[in-house]
């Protein structure tokens, strides 16, 4: 198991992973950094929170979707970025498998809010959000010497 960890490989397997994975989550968190009431509708639309918790989520959740998204990116926290985002899907896909449980039809918030043309909620979004968990698992697990800013702090032995 540990050569299977240490394969250097890994490496650049990663990289294109967390290129994409950062991608999407900065793109996810415009629309919403932007239009924070259309996204507090679309948090409130999936009726899990108390209503007084909605817009602190709303304005927070965008800002670390962000913040992990740029940590992909630019590699720096590698581990930590892919944990908050592995963190954030496993909730967004709870969430998603509840409102589709309960026959909900409404958008995702995932990227524009309010739009059921464009964002509507399915199984093949819950689908996808288990791909980018596994993805972003890939990222956590074997990407110990990933390259960007981690790799240029890393101390040499």
């Amino acid at each position: 198991m540990s050569r299977l960890v240490q394969w250097p490989g890994h490496t650049w397997l990663a990289l294109p992973i967390r290129l994409y994975m950062g991608g999407i989550f900065v793109y996810a968190s415009w629309h919403k950094i932007l239009y924070p009431g259309l996204f507090a509708l679309d948090v409130a639309t999936y009726d899990l929170l108390p209503l007084v918790l909605v817009n602190l989520v709303a304005i927070i959740l965008p800002y670390v979707e962000l913040i992990a998204g740029m940590i992909l990116i630019v590699g720096f926290r590698t581990r930590t970025g892919a944990a908050l985002i592995i963190a954030m899907l496993l909730l967004f896909t709870v969430a998603l498998v509840i409102a589709l449980a309960r026959g909900l039809d409404m958008s995702c918030g995932c990227f524009a809010s309010q739009t059921m043309e464009e964002d509507p909620i399915t199984w093949m979004t819950a689908v996808r959000d288990v791909i980018w968990i596994l993805l972003t698992f890939y990222v956590l697990i074997f990407d110990r010497h990933g390259i960007g800013i981690d790799r240029v702090l890393e101390p040499r032995a």
